[in-house]
């Protein structure tokens, strides 16, 4: 229930920015992104590249993995 109240339209945005800024996530912004694109079939083109973004941060590790 959480995560869907997170996943509003516009708070992806938000997410993903404090994500990149901070150069960290956290298991919870994780979860927060896997659930919103496994779960949410309206995501538009814009925020799944966002999101892919992250993802690909944290793969070639720009960006670091925290509890």
């Amino acid at each position: 229930m959480l995560t869907q109240v997170l996943m509003l339209q516009g708070t992806i945005e938000e997410l993903v920015e404090q994500i990149l800024l901070s150069r960290k996530i956290t298991r919870l912004n994780q979860q927060q992104l896997m659930s919103a694109l496994l779960s949410k079939d309206s995501l538009d083109e814009r925020e799944r590249i966002m999101i892919d973004r992250v993802f690909s941060g944290v793969r070639l590790g720009v960006l670091r993995v925290v509890d």
